[in-house]
């Protein structure tokens, strides 16, 4: 089992960026995929960005491509998501999960993952 941990969030003006964290316990989190997925009020949960366990395939939602980088550090047990150019409909809360498996395929669906953080508030400001 791993426990994820989501850092990074806030309040950013229209055009800016963040970096968002997600710490995952447990020794074995280099065997895990991860993603991360975005909640607006009202709405519901959806893919922004994967990779797979050794961070040798990504994939992103077309909105964020080429605005968003998702990255992992095996040694540090931890998960980034590098977001720039940010629009104030990308407000939500965001937040990371996890699969195990050693595979080259990035998963895309929420119901793909076993385990989920709490979430971080993004809020972009016009």
């Amino acid at each position: 089992q791993v426990q994820l941990v989501e850092s990074g969030g806030g309040m950013v003006q229209a055009g800016g960026s963040l970096r968002l964290s997600c710490a995952a316990s447990g020794r074995t989190f280099s065997t895990y995929a991860m993603g991360w997925f975005r909640q607006a009020p009202g709405k519901e949960r959806e893919f922004v960005a994967g990779i797979n366990w050794s961070g040798s395939t990504t994939d992103y939602a077309d909105s964020v491509k080429g605005r968003f980088t998702i990255s992992r550090d095996n040694a540090e047990n931890t998960v980034y998501l590098q977001m720039n150019s940010l629009k104030p409909e990308e407000t939500a809360v965001y937040s990371c999960a996890a699969r195990p498996g050693v595979t080259n395929y990035v998963y895309t669906a929420v119901g793909s993952y076993d385990y989920w953080g709490q979430g971080t508030q993004v809020t972009v400001s016009s």
